[in-house]
């Protein structure tokens, strides 16, 4: 979780004397907060700083991963699809979809609902009507049932609330309502936004805060609790030790921690990418000196492991430690590796093993290079 903190929501925004919005009209001489931005006051500035950041995270991860950004209103999201759009506009270019609004109340198709299809019963998670109101109707599908005129259908069933058992009124919908003479209440006035600009906005933080497995957010340091858990899988270094020499292929010591709530991913970001699982942990839980996979490689190479090896055999030794130490790979006694580069450049899987003697002659050598690697630890 990525926590940004715009200047004026932590300290209030107060408009200088005589300050106008976009229309020229003086805005009121009080400070505005978090719950005034985008409901009653539209700081163009604010949606711009904020169209920045999504945009350089996208950049520094994957600028095709799917972001949700949540509006206050229609307007808001009409803005928050503006500013995205001009500060992506290379994708745009492409692909005006790149950034696309998302309401149950986009006029420009002529539609005032949406419709969720549901195959996971995550709906269940929707119960905050406060946040998104109450369904206007639910229809449960079996295998059989055909959906293709369901948005056509009408329903005159009332919506009971399963908590009061009472039903539900839902309120009229002026925005679709036709000109004439109507009875009944007249729509409510519609309070008006102000807009300015002009207005300096600055991030003041940028937090990082991560998910623990419960869901929860980690309130202690990503150390400790990095330690905490893994000193619940693992009491000392000796039995982390022995689990990982011991282990068919280390990636699966590192799925079990993950499992048990180690975030591996953070740890690259706070302790550093240059270093692999076992010495994030070593690191982090056991307080040991890490080494770079760079450095455990280059220890290898020292050694005079390569002698006992023909001119082929040496050469695969060699890359295999280059990938472990570029790409990160732990598990080299994966079959298939040999045909990935660079150790396809340097012959055919049948060749490469042929040079080591045969199957299990390849097998015990490659085995034993990985424990190389960790030996020093």
């Amino acid at each position: 979780m990525v926590k940004v903190t715009p200047d004026i929501d932590a300290e209030g925004w107060c408009p200088p004397a005589g300050f106008t919005d976009k229309s020229g009209k003086v805005v009121e001489d009080r400070i505005y907060n978090r719950t005034d931005f985008d409901k009653h006051i539209i700081v163009e500035e604010r949606r711009q700083i904020v169209a920045r950041k999504i945009t350089e995270f996208l950049k520094g991860n994957d600028r095709f991963a799917k972001t949700i950004v949540f509006c206050v209103d229609i307007e808001h999201a009409e803005g928050m699809r503006r500013e995205p759009a001009n500060a992506n506009a290379d994708q745009v270019a492409v692909n005006p979809k790149y950034v696309m609004q998302i309401t149950g109340d986009n006029e420009d198709f002529g539609k005032h609902y949406f419709t969720i299809m549901d195959f996971r019963s995550v709906t269940s998670l929707f119960a905050d009507k406060d946040f998104d109101g109450d369904p206007v109707r639910v229809k449960e599908a079996r295998q059989d049932d055909d959906l293709s005129g369901t948005e056509s259908e009408s329903d005159d069933t009332p919506v009971v609330d399963e908590l009061t058992g009472e039903e539900i009124d839902f309120p009229i919908d002026w925005s679709s309502a036709t000109t004439g003479i109507a009875e009944g209440p007249s729509p409510p006035p519609a309070s008006r936004k102000i807009t300015v600009n002009g207005v300096e906005v600055t991030v003041i933080k940028e937090r990082v805060q991560y998910l623990g497995s419960d869901g929860k957010v980690i309130t202690e340091s990503l150390r400790d609790y990095t330690r905490r858990n893994v000193r619940a899988t693992y009491a000392s270094l000796d039995s982390f030790l022995a689990s990982w020499n011991q282990a068919e292929t280390k990636s699966a010591i590192v799925a079990e921690l993950e499992a048990r709530g180690v975030l591996f991913a953070a740890l690259d970001e706070e302790v550093g990418s240059a270093f692999d699982p076992f010495d994030l942990i070593c690191h982090v839980a056991f307080e040991q000196k890490p080494l770079t996979r760079k450095e455990r490689a280059d220890q290898v190479k020292k050694r005079d492991y390569f002698t006992r090896y023909g001119d082929l055999a040496r050469k695969v030794i060699e890359a295999l430690l280059d990938k472990y130490a570029d790409d990160g790979v732990l598990d080299l006694e994966n079959p298939e590796i040999i045909r990935l580069d660079p150790l396809s450049k340097l012959g055919s899987p049948v060749e490469i093993i042929r040079a080591f003697g045969g199957k299990p002659a390849y097998d015990a050598a490659v085995h034993q290079l990985s424990g190389e690697l960790y030996r020093s630890a």
